[in-house]
């Protein structure tokens, strides 16, 4: 694969990661809505069914896509049986495959979705909780996973998603209440030791120093970047980092710190597989 080719795919990775996430997250919202079966004179209730569908669709599209631009970009070695059978890559196994394990809980519930008449609506609505363990499993994946986790465009980005998503829990397990106590309220355990999960692993993982070793970055891809030095600025004694060897910026195009890999498999919206700058 050339130069351009690698950088594209360097980047459509991530934007399609991006992308994923994104519509995911509507597809929770917009599920939680239909479930409950909410309504209003501008929002009939067929019509909110019927965007859920189309939204999920596009979002398993988006998907499909990440998984292919990660699978061609060569900057680090991603096969596609990766993308499905989680935590045997070498590359970040753990996080990599918890995106795996995203899209495999995808699929299942888009193909027993389509297969709703066959399996009968019980076996279908078992499968379709799912998408509520795959949500945050794809968050982690992609804070774990990219690079990018650390910048305030993806942070933002998931804060939002991640509001949306609690905002739209805590409306459904308040509806109603108190019908399905028990429910309702390991519903609301599951949605809080998330976000605590979030808040506490965040400062010491991906924002933390040295992510991309500790995450797994392979060596080799560790060694493509090259090291930098640290100076000291007259007078003022502050120190600076200068690179010892050639452009820091990653043969895909994108800035890399050490012990940087470009690609990664998402799962539902997923940022990409960058490492720590």
């Amino acid at each position: 694969m050339n130069v351009l080719t690698s950088q594209t795919a360097w980047y459509l990775t991530r934007a399609t990661g991006a992308v994923s996430l994104l519509l995911f997250t509507a597809a929770v919202v917009l599920g939680i809505l239909d479930v409950q079966r909410f309504s209003s004179r501008r929002w009939p209730r067929f019509v909110i069914d019927g965007v859920h569908r189309r939204v999920s669709l596009l979002a398993l599209a988006f998907l499909g896509a990440h998984v292919v631009t990660t699978v061609i970009d060569t900057f680090v070695s991603i096969p596609l049986i990766d993308a499905f059978i989680p935590f045997i890559g070498s590359y970040r196994p753990i996080w990599l495959g918890l995106g795996a394990v995203a899209l495999d809980l995808a699929l299942a519930v888009v193909i027993t979705s389509l297969a709703r008449d066959q399996i009968g609506y019980r076996g279908w609505r078992a499968v379709h909780w799912l998408s509520y363990a795959c949500w945050p499993i794809a968050i982690v994946h992609g804070l774990g996973t990219g690079s990018d986790a650390s910048s305030t465009w993806l942070l933002a980005l998931t804060a939002l998603c991640v509001v949306a998503v609690a905002a739209a829990a805590i409306w459904r397990l308040a509806r109603d209440w108190p019908q399905a106590r028990r429910a309702r309220l390991a519903g609301a355990a599951a949605l809080v030791a998330f976000l605590i999960f979030l808040v506490a692993w965040l400062p010491g993982g991906p924002l933390g120093a040295d992510w991309a070793k500790r995450s797994g970055t392979p060596a080799r891809a560790a060694a493509a970047v090259p090291p930098r030095a640290t100076t000291t600025t007259p007078l003022t004694g502050s120190t600076n980092e200068t690179s010892t060897g050639s452009s820091s910026e990653s043969p895909s195009g994108g800035s890399s710190a050490p012990g940087e890999g470009s690609g990664s498999v998402q799962g539902p919206g997923e940022s990409e597989g960058q490492e720590e700058h």
